[in-house]
């Protein structure tokens, strides 16, 4: 696991390489380090350790929460017919960039840009299917793009003690919002921040898997290797104005929730 996840946060583009060129000089920490074939047959019965290792580094739940999904191509468009690996469970989806063949990857941040929850869904999932099952341990304000508007998804989310707050579209009625949530929804970025970050420096994305378990290893380790960046994207607001947002996200999860708290816990 230690030398999976160490691998995401080098600068070597192709695990190989990283293995035979720097991992092979640190036997005194390996003794007992296999060859380079085989480490890649065993780094299947990692999956289950590193799924459970990523629970244990969740961030805090502040209140504050932004919510985005980023597309997971597992090959070219101009090969989705040849491509074989992944013919049972990836599909084509579509994103404001064009289509895609692969995954998606919906994550949930807090201000600091710490990871609070993860899931991963087919490319044509729609994103607000996985939001409820996403938001079940976090409380007051998330922060969304516009394709999580629906009235239906608002109001279950309310039920959770989740106030979701997205942009309105061009076709929609304009609508009155309290300062503090316009403020914070500009800086929904954050979360486009992270995704860029997860695609290219913890490498969660490339086309060379050769198989299902080994890409879910490859995700996974680079989420750990996210979660132990020294400075994440964030906010950087100053501590004054932070500590009056916090306080009016509580009084309003504490209006929604009736006086009690949700316990903050990752989902994946």
């Amino acid at each position: 696991m230690t030398i999976i996840v160490a691998f995401h946060q080098s600068h070597y583009r192709t695990f190989k390489h990283y293995y035979l060129t720097l991992v092979t000089n640190y036997r005194n920490y390996f003794p007992e380090l296999v060859s380079y074939n085989r480490f890649v047959e065993l780094m299947a019965r990692a999956l289950g350790p590193l799924a459970y290792f990523l629970l244990t580094r969740q961030g805090p739940v502040t209140g504050i929460s932004f919510i985005d999904s980023t597309p997971i191509a597992v090959c070219h468009n101009r090969r989705i017919m040849s491509h074989h690996v992944f013919k049972d469970v990836a599909q084509r989806g579509k994103n404001s960039v064009g289509w895609f063949y692969g995954f998606k990857v919906h994550v949930v941040i807090n201000e600091h840009g710490d990871l609070l929850a993860v899931t991963i869904t087919a490319g044509n999932v729609d994103d607000r299917q996985p939001v409820p099952d996403l938001t079940r341990h976090i409380f007051g304000k998330l922060f969304g793009d516009r394709g999580y508007i629906s009235w239906k998804l608002v109001e279950q989310l309310l039920e959770q003690g989740v106030q979701l707050i997205t942009k309105i579209k061009k076709n929609m009625k304009n609508r009155l919002m309290p300062l503090i949530d316009k403020i914070l929804l500009r800086k929904r970025a954050i979360s486009e921040t992270v995704n860029d970050q997860l695609k290219n420096i913890s490498q969660i994305e490339h086309t060379r898997h050769r198989s299902v378990t080994n890409f879910l290893v490859n995700l996974l380790a680079g989420l750990i290797a996210y979660t132990y960046q020294e400075k994440k994207p964030s906010l950087n607001l100053p501590e004054k104005d932070m500590q009056s947002v916090f306080h009016l996200v509580k009084d309003d999860a504490i209006m929604l929730w009736g006086g009690a708290q949700p316990e903050p816990s990752l989902v994946f």
